[in-house]
């Protein structure tokens, strides 16, 4: 690999990275300031809040997965500079949003009072969580809009307009956080004293505003696609088309399967350790929380190598996309490295945003402090499935983490925290294996298979 290679790719790989990386910043920071919010309620609010953090996690992961076939289909398109192929995909992938968007809008509010009994949520909150999920869920239809719609736009090179987008919403979201959490109270400004309006809602307040900013985003990211240049659907048949339908099918059903399998063994995962008790779960949400964070140079440089790669594909440069995946992990390993040892260095004072309960800190803290060390191994998988969603291989990123997550990280939480009693560092313990497990898994279909086919 020479420097030729770096000077080549590096401004292409960046051009599409760091707007994705804004973007789960801004996320990433949003989440920080509304489990900061919600945990001034106290323990109580914060495990109800992220008692079902996983389910969101597994419905989100379905739904953004079937983009994915699009992701590739209207990439390799514009790689070909078929132009008119990538709006007539964009046509087909509308009627997917209604489908989704409408059914896992219906299916969440009709098991709203179900889902924290399934989640072994502390009976104590189950009724907070359930109004919470509840609300969540209200405008799912938006939040499909947003997911299947912006991926659309990333592979169209468009990174820019979801990460503005996604801007908006995080501040639209933390504005209203402001004013429906908390009730009408005093605050002092350059030593003078002003009444601060406040619904005093809770985080039934915070749902809300979850809400309506999802609302936003939605609409907003619709409008964008259909005024966008190469890949409007506007004029477009919303008559579903095999042909279109087809090969994405076949590259999302994989993916999707992927998603769900995984997502549900999230769902397991996180009820075991809800299993153990609210300061548990508190510390479980918390650090779940701070870690986000430093995953945002992964899914950066996933986003531009499913695009590049994509669009390599479709040209037919295959040297140009060998080339590509050399760069672009190397790349990443160094910013995981660099991820990694912020994230160790930091974590006490990362949990003392969150929370002012020492027991839950110092649990937060261990388990932060354990996973930072694999945070440069779960970069490589990271990117590697990229480029393979990218030329539209989905089947063995499937099979590999379906295999980590219930091989290794569900089955050995299983055994350490419900058959031999131990706590949250026993299962995150599990989850570090997982994550070694898929380095391994991936790695060896790079070095020895037919990467990336």
């Amino acid at each position: 690999m020479s420097r030729n290679d770096y000077r080549e790719l590096l401004p292409s790989i960046f051009a599409l990275a760091w707007p994705t990386m804004l973007e789960q910043l801004a996320q990433t920071a949003v989440q920080y300031i509304d489990t900061a919010m919600v945990g001034s309620l106290g323990t109580q609010a914060t495990a109800a809040v992220g008692a079902t953090g996983t389910v969101n996690w597994l419905i989100g992961g379905t739904v953004s997965s079937m983009g994915i076939g699009f992701l590739a289909y209207i990439a390799q398109a514009i790689g070909a500079g078929d132009n008119q192929r990538a709006r007539a995909a964009a046509a087909q992938a509308v009627n997917v949003v209604l489908l989704a968007g409408l059914f896992f809008t219906a299916l969440p509010l009709l098991l709203s009072g179900i889902i924290p009994v399934l989640m072994q949520v502390d009976s104590g909150i189950r009724d907070m969580t359930s109004r919470y999920f509840f609300i969540l869920y209200i405008p799912m239809l938006f939040r499909t809009a947003s997911m299947i719609f912006g991926t659309l736009l990333r592979a169209a090179g468009d990174t820019k307009t979801p990460m503005r987008i996604g801007v908006l919403v995080n501040v639209i979201n933390i504005v209203l956080n402001y004013f429906l959490i908390y009730p009408v109270r005093p605050i002092k400004i350059l030593g003078n004293t002003f009444t601060m309006v406040g619904a005093g809602l809770g985080i039934e307040g915070a749902a809300i505003a979850s809400a309506i900013s999802y609302t936003f985003g939605g609409i907003a990211i619709s409008s964008m696609l259909w005024r966008h240049k190469e890949i409007s659907p506007k004029g477009q048949s919303l008559r579903p088309r095999a042909d279109i339908l087809a090969p994405c099918l076949r590259i999302t059903l994989p993916n999707m399967l992927q998603r769900f399998a995984t997502s549900f063994g999230y769902v397991v995962f996180a009820s075991m350790i809800n299993s153990l008790g609210e300061i548990s779960t508190a510390a479980h949400t918390i650090a779940n929380t701070v870690e986000s964070a430093f995953y945002i140079p992964g899914w950066g440089m996933q986003t531009a190598a499913a695009t590049l790669s994509g669009n390599a594909w479709g040209a037919g440069d295959k040297e140009k996309l060998n080339r590509l995946s050399k760069v672009i992990l190397s790349l990443e390993a160094c910013l995981m490295l660099v991820s990694g040892g912020l994230l160790f260095a930091f974590a006490p004072g990362l949990m003392h945003i969150f929370s002012h309960d020492e027991q839950v800190i110092l649990l937060g803290t261990t388990v932060l402090r354990m996973v930072a060390v694999s945070e440069p191994f779960y970069g490589v998988p990271i990117v590697l499935e990229g480029i393979m969603q990218g030329v539209g291989n989905t089947l063995p990123p499937f099979i590999y983490n379906v295999a980590g997550m219930w091989c290794v990280r569900i089955t050995g939480t299983f055994l350490c925290t419900q058959l031999l009693g131990f706590g949250l560092v026993s299962a995150w313990g599990c989850m570090i294996a997982h994550n070694l497990v898929l380095f391994v898994l991936f790695t060896i279909h790079y070095r020895f298979g037919r990467f990336p086919v």
